[in-house]
């Protein structure tokens, strides 16, 4: 019986709340109504109006700043954008030298270390040169015969000659006089050729770097016979020249006209690596080649830049991410990341207008970078646009304003931003 009579005053409540909101809270319109549905027989107990006493109090007015929402912005900036491409490379050296001897023999001494930084012109190895200096001394001993063979042959011609003069010689006897004198000055000529032959033969017996540059791993030590020019196999040791390094890398085809023309300044386009994986700059550089051709197969354009890399930091073989500066867009709208939305028709910005009503704008977004992306249209600097509450803003809708932090605002605005 309880729970019959709790049912029936729910329903009661229920029906005068209905009532009640129905005529847009005047109550006693409601009870009017209720009254004249009941029949007339109940009706006629009822007093014609609800006692002021169980009249509910009236709901406050509706007060319209409260039901806006409440979203923060943050004044569009602008800049000057660094026209920036990203790439992934490669740490080349300039030059890599096999060491091979140019002769047969054995080595003797073995100077060369494995990771030595070695100079142009310093010595790795040294090879048996007995044999060598022998055969120098043979030719000098030639030489020297040779010599005073021309000297005789000399003073016969000078001898017949004053003959021929008295008519006491022939001319036949001046004209072989005069050839054996010819053939001792050739036999010298071939004996000193000989000399400077077997000289240079000697040089090579000391194996030295050809240029400057770091030692790889040592392959032939001290005992070995070593043969001379052969193309083939390993050498002895190779040298790679360290400094200068140049980064190798490839862009779309797309950006060949911005190479040339970074290519083409004055004063050339800065390069900066970074190591793979990480964001602290290895080294800085500078653009100095671009490929002659399109790759046809991948649409891309090779190009280099060099580093001095005093510090080391550079490694041959390395690979690295590449950043490359090939100019600046002035004056380019910046915003915060927290600003752009996706949508299916791209992505867009909520902007607060002068009279505090949100707009749905469209923009083009060139690059996202550090928190800021850098728009190319839908928007003009100094236009406030809403990074927290986007949810809550419809378009037309009035909005309560609460701006970012001035310093905060003003800082990211003037935050530098690159285009890749």
């Amino acid at each position: 019986m309880i729970r019959l009579v709790l049912v029936l005053l729910a329903l009661v409540a229920g029906g005068a709340g209905w009532l009640v909101q129905r005529h847009g809270g005047d109550t006693r319109a409601a009870w009017s109504t209720a009254r004249g549905a009941l029949p007339a027989d109940l009706a006629r107990h009822l007093p014609e109006h609800l006692p002021v006493a169980y009249a509910p109090p009236a709901p406050p007015p509706p007060n319209p700043a409260a039901s806006r929402p409440v979203v923060t912005t943050v004044a569009a900036g602008v800049t000057d954008l660094a026209l920036t491409r990203s790439a992934v490379g490669w740490v080349e050296p300039m030059a890599s030298v096999i060491v091979r001897p140019r002769i047969d023999g054995v080595i003797v001494e073995q100077l060369a270390r494995d990771g030595q930084v070695v100079k142009a012109g310093d010595v790795l190895y040294r090879l048996d040169d007995r044999e060598i200096r022998a055969q120098i001394a043979r030719d000098e001993a030639a030489l020297a015969r040779d010599q005073a063979t021309q000297v005789r042959t000399q003073n016969d011609v000078r001898r017949v000659g004053e003959l021929l003069s008295r008519n006491s010689a022939s001319q036949a006897q001046f004209d072989i006089a005069s050839a054996e004198a010819k053939v001792a000055a050739a036999n010298v000529a071939a004996s000193l050729a000989a000399i400077e032959a077997d000289t240079v033969r000697l040089d090579y017996t000391t194996v030295r770097a050809p240029i400057a540059g770091r030692l790889g791993r040592v392959l032939v030590t001290t005992g070995n016979l070593v043969k001379g020019n052969e193309s083939a196999g390993t050498g002895l040791v190779t040298i790679t020249q360290m400094r200068p390094l140049r980064a190798t890398f490839s862009l779309p085809e797309r950006d060949l006209d911005g190479l040339r023309a970074a290519l083409g300044r004055p004063g050339t386009a800065p390069v900066r690596v970074y190591p793979s994986g990480g964001e602290a700059v290895l080294a800085v550089g500078r653009l100095s080649f671009v490929d002659s051709s399109v790759d046809q197969a991948s649409g891309t354009v090779t190009a280099w830049a060099l580093f001095p890399n005093e510090d080391d930091r550079l490694w041959p073989g390395q690979y690295v991410r590449i950043e490359v500066d090939l100019g600046r867009r002035p004056g380019t709208v910046t915003v915060p990341q927290a600003a752009v939305q996706p949508g299916q028709e791209g992505s867009f910005v909520w902007v607060v207008r002068p009279d505090r009503t949100a707009e749905r704008r469209t923009v083009e977004v060139i690059t996202s970078r550090d928190g800021r992306a850098a728009l190319s249209l839908g928007l003009k600097p100094g236009e406030r646009v809403v990074v927290e509450g986007q949810f809550r803003v419809r378009a037309g809708l009035p909005v309560t304003e609460r701006p970012q932090d001035a310093t905060e605002a003003q800082a990211a605005a003037g935050a530098p931003t690159r285009i890749e």
